[in-house]
């Protein structure tokens, strides 16, 4: 068990990056605006979390101009679907171990 607890990341602890890299997994790009919709968060809020999860190179901003507006991207980095595939990978294990545990319990 110790060895499967080294896998859990703090990083992920929090539910809205746990929910900004799931969706970061399966796209290859999501804008500022689209992602705080998705997550139902403010401004401030998620751009904390964004900016929690860019200094650990989990994730890579993109500012760019869409007419005479910013737009502000994102993007997982190989370190970061790294990172949450382990601290997901952690968490099945830990779910399985305690299934299998509760069914020998039970025999």
């Amino acid at each position: 068990m110790k060895a499967i607890l080294q896998h859990i990341n703090k990083v992920f602890d929090n539910r809205i990056r746990l929910a900004i890299m799931s969706v970061l997994m399966v796209n290859e790009r999501v804008d500022f605006n689209t992602l705080k919709e998705l997550l139902d968060v403010t401004d401030g809020n998620l751009a904390s979390h964004t900016r929690a999860l860019e200094n650990e190179q989990y994730i890579t901003v993109e500012k760019s101009f869409v007419g005479r507006k910013t737009n502000t991207s994102y993007k997982a980095t190989e370190k970061g679907k790294r990172a949450f595939t382990e601290h997901i990978d952690a968490l099945e294990q830990i779910i399985n171990q305690r299934v299998m545990s509760n069914e020998d319990c039970e025999l």
